[in-house]
C-alpha cells in the first residue's frame, strides 16, 4: 500500500511558477508509475501528467506540455511537479496518485493523496 502526501500549492500571479511535491511512504515506490490531476470548481477531475516507474518516460496533458514538468526521486520517494507560466485556467486542487501502470484516466490509479491547492491570480 501506498500513502501519498502533496505540499507546496499556494496562491500565485499568472505567469508565475509552483514545484509541487508528493511524499511517498512504503517501499515499494519505484514500483508504481505516478500521475498529477487535477479538479477545478464545478469541473470533473483531470489528467496533467504522469511519469514511468524509472522515471524515463512521462507523458502530459495538452495543456501541461511546454509548461509542466513531472519528475520523480526513487530513492527518497518523492515525486514532482513544476509548473510555469501560470494562469488563471491552472486554478485547481492538484492531487498526485499512483498506479501499477502509467495512464492518463483516473480510474488506472489506486492510490491518492488529499490534494494541494493552486491558486493563480489573473
Amino acid at each position: 500500500q501506498v500513502q501519498l502526501v502533496e505540499s507546496g500549492g499556494g496562491l500565485v500571479q499568472a505567469g508565475g511558477s509552483l514545484r509541487l511535491s508528493c511524499a511517498a511512504s512504503g517501499r515499494t515506490f519505484s514500483s508504481y508509475a505516478m500521475g498529477w490531476f487535477r479538479q477545478a470548481p464545478g469541473k470533473e477531475r483531470e489528467f496533467v501528467a504522469a511519469i514511468s516507474r524509472s522515471g524515463g518516460w512521462t507523458v502530459y496533458a495538452d495543456s501541461a506540455k511546454g509548461r509542466f514538468t513531472i519528475s520523480r526521486d526513487n530513492a527518497n520517494n518523492m515525486v514532482y511537479l513544476q509548473m510555469n507560466s501560470l494562469n488563471a485556467e491552472d486554478t485547481a486542487l492538484y492531487y498526485c496518485a499512483a498506479s501499477k501502470s502509467v495512464g492518463v484516466t483516473s480510474l488506472m490509479y489506486d492510490y491518492w493523496g488529499q490534494g494541494t491547492q493552486v491558486t493563480v491570480s489573473s
